[in-house]
Formats: structure tokens, sequence, C-alpha cells
């Protein structure tokens, strides 16, 4: 469990800018992909690569614009190996030149596919930390993950996570939730155990359908910003049931609340107990304004958030703005404050807010029972969860506060005290 003690509340957050420099190319075909198809908002026709002058542009501004002690490079895809060991020690030099005596740290998104030997060296050597995509155990990663000649993946996943041990790479593993898995949470949750997996982040799919506007911009997916008004909300069939998904992380919790808290870290956990002790909140989904992570696309696009890489989200080029500029636009304060701002009155009033804050906005495409826009497709499965592991958290938080670890708990729920 996090040292909740040495935070504080009145702590702000800096923005960060993560890069993606191979856009939406990527060696796999993940069937629940959403960003697969921004193949189509960008002219290159098919070869997406960040040229050398992107490259020190985004580092040398990132370096400018942050005035923390320690500098923040996140790259992501699409799958960012693509690109090749050698342009990740040139930016690594970069970052370097232009840090100015100051701590550099790396985060680094991969499906694991191109991994080996050299690679974890390298990742070793700079203290990269890798997250790995990976959704359990075989038959439910394979499922969805699958290379583009449709073979399935998984052996290559898990060569890649034994590669990372062996090398001393620093890892976790981002699990996604599909509608499938989503009745499934023991057997997910007990693979990563078995993997001594300890540091898990459980993403829960949701996309819809094309609409109108996605279709005249060649997408595949709904976009995010409309409004469901069937009665029926017309997602994809690997999308989840929200009361699925509130049954999900509850079989998952009661595994963890009894028998893990400090062996395993699971992030969704860590982010609502952050939310139960009221400080401040470092993931968007569940603060209260959100806008402080922007993309940079492989062309130096800057975009509002990895979910809302639209033209009307676009807010300029790392290569003519800066991005302090972008980050503190008013189109980019305006994109953060609607989180909070267009929250319908069902969830201002709603017990829970101080843990949900409404979620991502990208899921926020339901009326609420009274016909008011803006309610979050997982709403019900949420609730479900937080009526779950109210007394819980409520135990986890005091037994925080008196100065023990969180891992007395444990005890109380084994005794049946809770």
């Amino acid at each position: 469990m996090t040292d909740y003690t040495e935070q504080k509340p009145a702590q702000k957050l800096v923005a960060h800018l993560m890069a993606k420099p191979a856009g939406p190319d990527c060696n796999l075909n993940c069937g629940y992909c959403f960003y697969l198809e921004k193949e189509a908002l960008f002219p290159e026709g098919g070869r997406y690569r960040m040229s050398d002058e992107v490259l020190e542009t985004y580092i040398r501004k990132t370096a400018e614009y942050q005035t923390v002690p320690e500098l923040l490079y996140a790259w992501q895809g699409g799958e960012p190996t693509l690109m090749g060991i050698d342009f990740f020690r040139k930016a690594v030099e970069l970052e370097k030149r232009y840090a100015g005596g100051r701590r550099i740290a790396n985060t680094l998104q991969t499906n694991g596919i191109l991994i080996d030997d050299e690679w974890c060296r390298f990742l070793a050597e700079n203290k990269f930390l890798v997250g790995l995509s990976l959704d359990g155990p075989k038959d439910v990663h394979d499922r969805y993950r699958k290379d583009r000649g449709g073979e399935p993946t998984f052996d290559r996943v898990m060569r890649a996570m034994d590669l990372l041990k062996k090398h001393g790479v620093e890892f976790n593993i981002l699990a996604c939730v599909t509608r499938e898995s989503a009745k499934r949470p023991l057997d997910v949750y007990r693979f990563f155990k078995e993997q001594g997996v300890r540091f898990i982040q459980l993403i829960p799919i949701v996309e819809r359908m094309p609409d109108t506007e996605s279709e005249r911009l060649g997408l595949k997916l709904g976009m995010p910003a409309s409004i469901d008004n069937s009665d029926e909300p017309n997602v994809t069939p690997w999308t989840m049931i929200p009361e699925d998904y509130g049954d999900f992380l509850i079989g998952v919790f009661d595994e963890w609340v009894k028998n893990d808290i400090g062996s395993v870290f699971i992030m969704n956990f860590e982010w609502f107990v952050v939310n139960w002790m009221g400080m401040l909140q470092a993931n968007c989904f569940f603060s209260e304004r959100c806008g402080q992570a922007v993309i940079v696309e492989h062309n130096g696009d800057v975009y509002s958030c990895d979910h809302f890489v639209y033209p009307k989200y676009r807010l300029g080029n790392i290569l003519a703005g800066e991005p302090g500029e972008m980050i503190d636009s008013e189109k980019q304060l305006r994109f953060g404050a609607v989180k909070e701002e267009s929250l319908p009155k069902y969830c201002r009033e709603c017990d829970f807010l101080f843990a949900c804050r409404g979620e991502c906005p990208k899921h926020r495409f339901l009326k609420t029972p009274d016909g008011e826009p803006g309610l979050n497709y997982l709403c019900t499965g949420y609730k479900k969860f937080f009526n779950h592991v109210r007394p819980y958290m409520d135990a986890i938080v005091q037994t925080i506060r008196m100065g023990c670890p969180a891992e007395k708990v444990m005890d109380l729920v084994r005794k049946g005290k809770i």
C-alpha cells in the first residue's frame, strides 16, 4: 500500500506530455483497440514515425516546461518499440543533455512482442518502468490480443515478462477487462499472483459503435463527446456490462483485502483509497478535473487527452508551440473543467461522488433516470462496488491515520470484524 502519510493535500499536480512516437502503428490487431482507427486521421499512408526533429523538440520543451526535480518522459502507442532500440538510445541521450542535472524517469507501455535480451538490458540500465499489456490467463488474453496475422500472442508476452524479470526491469501489468473476462475476476487475479506480478492496473473496456461524425472521419468507433439517446446504449460486443464490472472489482477486492494488502498493488484500489482519504488524486479518471496529461503524436501534434485524439481536440504542434501555452490555453482549461462542471445533478447528489468524480468523460454518454445527459456508462457497476467496499475502505483509512500499516486490516477481515 502506498505511504499516504507523505502526501500533502495542497500539492499541485504537474501536467505532463505523453509521446506516441509510432503513432497508431502497431504489430498487433487487438479486437478492442481504440487507437488503431486513428490511422484515418493522419495522411502518412501507414508510415508513422517520430522524426529526429520532433523527438528533440519534445524532449527539450518538456524539460523547459517542467520545473520539478525529476523529469518524466512517457512513451506509448500504438506500439512504441516499433521505433527500434536506437531511437530510445537517442532519446535517453537527449534527455540527459536537456535535464540540467535533474533526475530523469522514463515509462514505456508495450505489448511485449519485440522485447528481447537487448531491449531488457537497455531498459534495466536506464531504469525504465515498463507497462506490459497482459489481460490474464491464455484463453482470456488470446481472445482479443492477436497479431496482424490473427495469431494469438499470449506465449510471446509471457516470454517478454520472463525476460523483464530476468534482467531486473521494473514493470507493471495493464490488464484490459472485457465483457467476457469481467465474469472471471478470480481467474484473472489469481493468474497474476501465480506469476509473481505485484503491480496491476485494471482497465475497463468501454467503446461505442460508430456514429455519424466518426463515420465522416473514417473511424470505426463512436466519438466520446456525444450522448447516447437510445434506450439501450449502442456499445461494442466486447464492452463490459456495468454491473459485471462491479462484480469483477468486488471479486478481486475481496481476495486482495483478505490476503494481499501490501504485497500486491492494484492501482484502481490505490486510487480509491486516495479519494477516500480526501487527498489530491493523480489519476485523471477519478480526479475532479482533468486535462493535465496531453498527448504528443508522432508528427508533433498535441491533443487534449489520449482518449480525445480527434481534430476538435488538437491544441497545436510541439514544433511550433510551447507546451505550457497549450496546456494553460483557454481551450485546454475548458476541456479539463467540463469534467466537473458537466456532472448531472444525479451525480452531484450521489454519496460516492467523492470516490468516482464521474470517472472518464469518454464514458459519460448515458442519461440519468430523470433524463439529464452526462451519466457514466459504468455508474451502476461503480455504485455496486463502492457500496460493497465502504466498510473496508473506512477501515483502511482509519488504520493509516492511526499510523499503522494498511496490512493490519487483513487481520480484521480474517477475524470477521469488518
